[in-house]
């Protein structure tokens, strides 16, 4: 099932910190363990933080959303309890990393419908143009912090 979430969701008893946004991710998906470990060193000010949709957290979040991960074809941003998905989430994000990336934002000009429509078309594939881990990627002892549950 592929969808577009519009809620707000409480995050302070997930062990979210203060000001930090949390992007939930797939956690055996090359391609979207590839956009963490793109994002994190182009996010100096430590703004997001991250947990699988594998996760205890995740499926906190998903129970709370009323979905099951299997349902899900998208990453999921909650940021200031604001939940964004698909393509919403990277346009999100780029605003906050350094660089020229926030100039990416502007292609927040496309219309929604078109931009998810893409993003849905590399979902569908993502496993078999980028491939699939066994497990979870496990962070290195210096990322942890930035990971939750």
């Amino acid at each position: 099932m592929k969808c577009s979430i519009s809620m707000k969701i409480q995050t302070q008893d997930l062990g979210i910190p203060a000001g930090k946004s949390l992007l939930l991710f797939d956690g055996v998906c090359n391609l979207c363990n590839g956009f963490v470990q793109f994002t994190i060193p182009r996010d100096p000010n430590n703004n997001f933080v991250f947990a699988s949709l594998q996760s205890e957290v995740g499926q906190q979040v998903l129970e709370r959303m009323g979905y099951k991960q299997e349902e899900l074809s998208t990453v999921i941003l909650i940021e200031e309890g604001q939940v964004y998905t698909h393509s919403s989430v990277a346009l999100r994000m780029v605003r906050k990393f350094r660089g020229a990336w926030p100039l990416l934002g502007s292609l927040g000009i496309i219309p929604k419908p078109i931009r998810d429509a893409i993003y849905n078309w590399v979902a569908a594939n993502r496993y078999r143009w980028f491939g699939k881990k066994d497990a979870c990627w496990i962070p290195t002892p210096d990322l942890r912090e930035r990971f939750i549950g």
